[in-house]
């Protein structure tokens, strides 16, 4: 007999839809004992949520979160709000007793962040953070590389995320669709919103990161508000760049920006180690590219994996060898792993403590940016 999770859902822009799909879907290709029932959804405006909710096939709709958090029919929150609209959810849904799950970056900053780990763990209710990009199946197999020990000592970890959708000087900030630009709605821009992102993965394969020295710029000085209806300050980061130490030895090389036309969301990492390389793009997500020291001379280069045989991680619960999956699937993945952690009661990572530790990288970032000087990763 499967057990319902009634969810119920804050937010329903573009993460909220992602994450009702994966809900949809995982039934269908995961055999879990908790089953997700879409229960609710809550969003300030009452129309565009009854909407969302009929597109997507929520029972019901609320106005207020806190309201939604009080209902004895829902069992798990998912957080899908900017930024600054993390914590307060997500601690009053600790001390209700609700599991969470959280969009990324976990919260504004650390300090928040460790109040929100505090919250849960006092509680001891599952959560996670939804840094989906591990539950790519190349990237999970690359994670599995490296934990057997095929690349050896680890020398050098990069990684890059790149898109150009902020270039024109007159696009506004704040409000619903651009929040983003707003660092009262993100905290920060590139940094928390795509370096998050490289940074998890990178902690995730390649353990610790010990201190950085980084550079950002916001080449947009001032944009018009789209709340205040004035001009006012940028106080995002459009690009950063960053050197860092990890635990282990090796040196970390981290890029991430607005400004690379050309570039809609290149996210690229590749890890040198002294037996073998490997290197990945998200443009070509079930491509794994590989290169072992250890082959004949003759025919020692660079291979491409391709990932999609049933022996790969996550592949047999789709199709058959040599058709791929795609972004979607990351979050029906995350969504499964979480089901089955409620069923063992193994935690499913990155849960909020892993994800402050993500956040911490990404204080010190920008505080070495600030003050131009080498910072060590608190911890």
């Amino acid at each position: 007999m499967s057990k319902p999770l009634n969810i119920g859902l804050i937010g329903y822009g573009f993460m909220g839809r992602t994450h009702s799909n994966a809900y949809s879907q995982v039934s269908h290709f995961f055999d879990t004992e908790y089953k997700p029932v879409k229960k609710a959804v809550c969003g300030r405006d009452k129309e565009k949520a009854q909407a969302f909710a009929d597109q997507w096939g929520y029972e019901s709709v609320e106005t207020d979160w806190k309201q939604l958090i009080a209902r004895n029919d829902i069992d798990a929150i998912d957080i899908c709000t900017p930024n600054n609209l993390h914590s307060g959810p997500a601690i009053a849904a600790a001390e209700a007793g609700k599991t969470i799950l959280c969009e990324k970056p976990l919260a504004i900053d650390s300090e928040e962040a460790e109040k929100m780990c505090e919250a849960v763990e006092k509680a001891g209710v599952p959560n996670i953070v939804w840094y989906n990009y591990r539950r790519i199946p190349a990237v999970t197999l690359a994670k599995q590389l490296i934990d057997e020990g095929r690349l050896g000592k680890i020398f050098h970890y990069r990684a890059n995320f790149l898109q150009d959708w902020t270039i024109n000087a007159d696009l506004p900030q704040g409000g619903a669709a651009l929040w983003r630009l707003d660092a009262e709605a993100a905290g920060s821009g590139v940094t928390g919103d795509l370096l998050a992102h490289c940074i998890d993965t990178a902690i995730w394969l390649n353990g610790s990161i010990t201190d950085v020295s980084a550079m950002t710029e916001t080449f947009v000085k001032e944009r018009m508000h789209n709340l205040t209806g004035k001009m006012e300050a940028v106080k995002i980061d459009d690009a950063c760049a960053f050197l860092c130490h990890f635990g282990n030895g090796s040196l970390g090389l981290f890029e991430s920006t607005r400004y690379a036309r050309g570039h809609k969301a290149l996210y690229t990492f590749e890890i040198n180690g002294e037996k073998a390389s490997i290197r990945w793009d998200l443009h070509d997500l079930n491509r794994l590219e590989y290169f072992d020291h250890s082959d004949d001379s003759v025919v020692r280069g660079w291979r491409t994996v391709h990932i999609t045989d049933g022996d790969m991680p996550y592949m047999d619960h789709w199709w058959v060898p040599g058709l791929c999956i795609g972004y979607e699937h990351t979050f029906i993945h995350q969504v499964a792993d979480f089901l089955k952690s409620l069923e063992t009661g193994e935690a499913a990572g990155p849960t909020f403590r892993d994800a402050l530790e993500t956040q911490q990288v990404c204080d010190a970032v920008l505080h070495s940016a600030k003050e131009r000087c080498w910072t060590d990763v608190a911890g």
